[in-house]
Formats: structure tokens, sequence, C-alpha cells
């Protein structure tokens, strides 16, 4: 209680009866000790004794006591968490991860090495699935096992999250009734658009922000009243952490909206609920409510001051206001503070990029990397950056390593779709970009775009004029008023031979971008193109 751990070890040791030795539970509050003194080799030595290749055998010399609710507590899971701790500490994350692993097999309640595994990305998202598959929980433990699946990463769970969150909010039989529920609603990372191939204004590939597709979720509000009586359910509902994996869930569909305000009606009835900020705070970036940012930073700075995320929502704010210096500089000050802290990584990374500077983006983007080896998009930042400086063979190692990591996200595989088409290998860059449509959860959203802009030059460089013209149609659809895409539309026309049409585009075109010299060149020829048919036509006519 005091925090004299120098004192307390002392005493452990000290004693003539060689408690450390003789109970396991002295051995670990020992062993904690020495960790909150950041006595790391010491610590190893003090929980030392069982090594990787024997985790399996290790559940035979376990120790266990009841707790107050009658469960077991394991002492071997709790000094493999101890464990972990210490070799994170000493930056070697491979053996953290054995130990966070083999607490959690050990004692699948032991929630702190999940959390850990989690929320610092040390899993991939089959790595995720194969250690949950491992954990044996009850049919009484149902209900946390749900939790630890809705928890973990989204990519390879598009058909079974929603029923997955609706069992964990479905009230339990007893309380089940025939109306519908009426229930208003890590963490979520900053993201990069989706690069696009033709439009100059819009080649870059640093833009950060990916955009998800929008899509027709069922909400805990939309189930239909029924005189069937429903399964029975969790019953968590107004859990906050089953409500942020909700909120996290339509992050990643691109219902931005409906996780604000999910989001924004939980911190109203729950304004310190802080595992809820992140993904408000990113939500809300998204749709670019900039008051919402002020306050919110400027709260959490007044409440948390000594903690990364109140500095990571002040970075947001100026990332929304584009004022890129100071945004770099509140997201470094929130990596400082907490290095594990990844969207605030991806944030200073962005920061950087929106400026075009490359080589501070690549080294934050590296650590990032380095930190989360199951996170994918450091690596596909990094892919952008070298493809920026058209440094192509790095990039494509970076996109198919991004790919290789979460082969589910849409946006490896357009960057693989832009890179194979300026290597002009078109047909390679078609199923990329196919593959990637496929990928995008539920409908297309305005910020998916640049992706069947993409497609459509596709098909334009493999003069399949008539299908570039419909995918062209179809961006136009998801985002209008876009003049590259007009100007592509009209481009492809103009070589399909339709004129008229050519020129209605480029007009169109045109007057959303006056100082575009290459739409204005495209017009005049092709009026002069139109002009040259009808002069001849004219001296048949009248010769």
């Amino acid at each position: 209680m005091d925090k004299q751990y120098r004192r307390a070890l002392t005493l452990l040791k000290g004693s003539d009866s060689d408690l450390i030795e003789q109970d396991v539970r002295f051995r670990y509050l020992a062993a904690k000790c020495l960790v909150e003194c950041q006595e790391w080799e010491e610590c190893l030595m003090m929980v030392g004794g069982w090594e990787e290749d024997s985790l399996d055998s290790i559940d035979m010399q376990d120790h266990h006591d009841p707790d107050a609710s009658g469960k077991q507590i394991s002492y071997y899971s709790a000094l493999s968490l101890l464990r972990g701790k210490v070799y994170d500490a000493l930056e070697n994350h491979g053996r953290a991860v054995k130990w966070y692993q083999a607490a959690l097999r050990a004692d699948p309640f032991c929630y702190e090495a999940f959390q850990i595994l989690i929320d610092n990305h040390m899993l991939t998202a089959d790595e995720e699935a194969r250690l949950r598959q491992g954990l044996n929980f009850s049919q009484d433990d149902r209900w946390l096992a749900l939790l630890y699946q809705a928890k973990c990463k989204k990519y390879d769970q598009q058909s079974s999250m929603e029923e997955t969150l609706q069992e964990l909010e479905r009230p339990v039989a007893e309380e089940c009734e025939p109306s519908g529920l009426d229930e208003d609603g890590a963490s979520a990372i900053v993201q990069r658009t989706p690069s696009v191939v033709f439009d100059q204004n819009r080649t870059g590939t640093a833009t950060p922000m990916q955009s998800p597709a929008d899509t027709q979720m069922t909400t805990p509000g939309s189930v239909a009243s029924e005189a069937v009586r429903e399964p029975s359910g969790c019953g968590l509902g107004l859990n906050v952490d089953v409500m942020v994996c909700r909120a996290e869930w339509y992050y990643h569909v691109g219902a931005y909206q409906e996780c604000y305000a999910l989001t924004s009606n939980l911190l109203e009835n729950d304004p310190y609920a802080t595992e809820a900020y992140p993904i408000h705070i990113t939500a809300s970036l998204e749709l670019r409510k900039k008051n919402e940012l002020f306050k919110r930073a400027h709260k959490l700075v007044e409440e948390y001051p000594d903690r990364a995320l109140a500095w990571f929502a002040v970075g947001c704010y100026y990332l929304c206001t584009q004022q890129y210096d100071s945004a770099r500089r509140y997201f470094g000050k929130a990596t400082s503070m907490e290095n594990s802290f990844a969207a605030a990584w991806i944030g200073f990374g962005n920061a950087f990029a929106f400026q075009d500077e490359s080589d501070q983006a690549m080294a934050a983007y590296r650590t990032a990397a380095r930190l989360f080896p199951g996170l994918h998009l450091p690596l596909t930042g990094m892919g952008m950056e070298y493809q920026r400086m058209n440094n192509l063979h790095l990039a494509e190692q970076m996109f198919l390593q991004a790919h290789k990591v979460c082969p589910s996200d849409p946006l490896a595989c357009n960057e693989l779709g832009v890179l194979t088409y300026r290597n002009q290998q078109y047909p390679a860059s078609e199923q990329w970009l196919l593959r990637a449509l496929e990928l995008v959860p539920g409908r297309l959203h305005a910020g998916w775009e640049p992706l069947v802009v993409n497609l459509g030059h596709c098909y334009r460089k493999q003069q399949r004029w008539d299908e570039a013209v419909q995918v062209y149609e179809r961006a136009l659809g998801l985002c209008p008023g876009q003049a590259g895409t007009y100007a592509a539309l009209g481009f492809t026309r103009h070589l399909k031979g339709d004129l008229q049409q050519a020129i209605e585009d480029y007009h169109k075109a045109l007057g959303l971008r006056p100082e575009d010299t290459f739409i204005a060149e495209m017009l005049a020829v092709a009026l002069q193109d139109e002009a040259v048919p009808e002069e001849l036509e004219g001296d048949d006519v009248f010769g």
C-alpha cells in the first residue's frame, strides 16, 4: 500500500523460513516487487525454471487457490504474465508473446494477458483466431469467449461478428421479451485512403485516413418485434466493453455516424469511460467534427494530462483542421508518454505524410511496425511512401508483407493494384483491384471511390471502353462532382469515338477544375475532331 517495494523484498528474502522457496505466492510477491523496482534480470531469475519447451507439461506443477468467488487462481498463469511483462520491458517481444499466450492458456480468465496481446497488436488475425480456439471455456463462460472474439481483429470475421455482438447484447432467457431491443450504442487506428492512378491532383498515395465502406447494419434497435421467444443471450447490451466492440464494428464497416452516435451516448452516460474515447475520437475525425474533437480533447487534457490518450485527441483535432505541424507535435508527445499506443504512431506517420516528409513518416511507420508485429497498417504506410518516392520494388515488398499479415484488407490489395498498374501489368492490376472490391465490407462508400476509379483506368488501358465507362459512372454515383473522374470518362469516350459525350464530360470536368491544362487540351482536340467530319460532309454537299 505504501509502495515500499524494496523493504518488502528485503523482508521476503531475509526471512529465516525461506518463504520464497516454500510458497509460490511469496515468490510471486517478490517478483512483483522486482518489477516495480525495474530489476528485470533479477525478476527473471526469481520466476525462472520454466522454459518455453516445457510449457505443455507445466500444468502438472501448477498451484491453484480458490478466490472469493470459488474459482481457482492459477499462479502459473500469474507468473507467466509477469514474465511476459519483463520480456516486454526488455524489448524481447517474441518471448513476451509466448509467455502471454502461456498465461492465457493456463487460465482463460487472465484478461490482462489477453488485453496486452490484443491492444498491442502482438498477433496477426490468424494467430488471434488460433489462440481463441485453444482456450477451454465451459458453457457457463460462453460470454467470455464471445467477448474475446468481439475484441479481436475483425477483418476475418465479416460473416460472424454481427451474430457474436447480437448474442452478447441479447437478454438472458428469463429476461427475454417479445419486443425488440432499443439500445443506443482500440481501439481504432487512423488509416489512409486508397491511392489513385490517374487524376493528377490525386496521384499521391500519402493521404491519410482510410474510409471503409458503408453498409446496412442490423443495429440492436432494428430487431423486429416477434411473438416467438428469442434465444437466450448474455445480457451484456449495456456493458461498456460490449458497446465499444459494437462501435468498433460500426467503424470497421464504415458506418461512422452510427459509431459516433453510439459512443456519444455512452460517454454522455459515463463521461469517464476512457476505453470508449479512442474509437469516439477517430469516428469524429472521419466525420470532420472539429468542435467535438476540440471539446473532447480539452476535457481529456484537463482530466488526464499524464495520459497519452489526451494528447492523441489533441493531435486528431489538429489533423482535422489540417494544422499538420501541431498534429505531429502532439502525436509525438503521445507516443513518448505511451510507447504502446498504436493509433498515435499511425497518426504521427500520417501527419508527416500529409506534408510529403517521407523520411520522418517512414521512421514513424518503421517504429510502429517493430512495436506492433500483428498490425499491417505501418507496412502499408511504408509502401505508400516508397511508391511516392518511385521505389517500386521496395513498395511491392511492403505491400505484399502487409497483405500477408492481413489478407482480408482491401487497402493493401488496392495499393498492389496501383503498383502493378504503374508497372504496366494491367491484367494483374485488374485482379488485385477486383479482389479489393470483393474484400470491402458491406456496400461501397464514397471513401472507396478511388478504388473504383482505379479499376476504370485499368479497363481503359486494356481498351475495354464499355466496361471502363460503366465503372467511371459507378464512381460518379459514389462521389459526384469529381473533375478527375469526369476527365477520365471523357477521355475514354473520346478514345471510343463518342465525341459528343466526350465533349460534354470535358466541359463538366473543366467547370469543376478550370485551371487543368490537360482537360482544356483534350477538349480542344475533341472539338477539332468533331469539326473535321462536318467540314468533309459540307464539301460533299455543296461542292
